[in-house]
């Protein structure tokens, strides 16, 4: 089964988060992580799943959310395997942040 890898910039995005939670709580930073190891296997089933949104990055990358947690992961379907290139919350200025990685 190929699964989606992740970039050290998303690497470094999922340990912020997981320890954030985990401060408050650990069995959501767990099912986060659960969540996240899941949407990286289904985007290396099928790439194309998630949503292109132009106003936000350029072709390729597409956008999904983690299931039951309030966070967007943004990759790259083009390679072998999918790249995850960045999760951030929903909340921020997708924009600004994209344009910072």
């Amino acid at each position: 089964m190929t699964r989606a890898v992740l970039t050290p910039a998303a690497e470094r995005d999922i340990l912020a988060i997981i320890e954030w939670m985990a401060a408050e709580n650990p069995v959501a930073a767990r099912g986060f992580r659960v969540a996240l190891d899941r949407l990286a296997e289904t985007i290396g089933e099928d790439p194309p799943i998630g949503a292109l949104r132009p106003s936000l990055a350029s072709p390729p990358i597409r956008f999904l959310s983690v299931r039951g947690y309030p966070y967007v992961v943004a990759y790259t379907p083009d390679r072998e395997p999918p790249l995850i290139v960045l999760v951030l919350h929903g909340a921020r200025d997708l924009p600004d942040a994209l344009r910072g990685s």
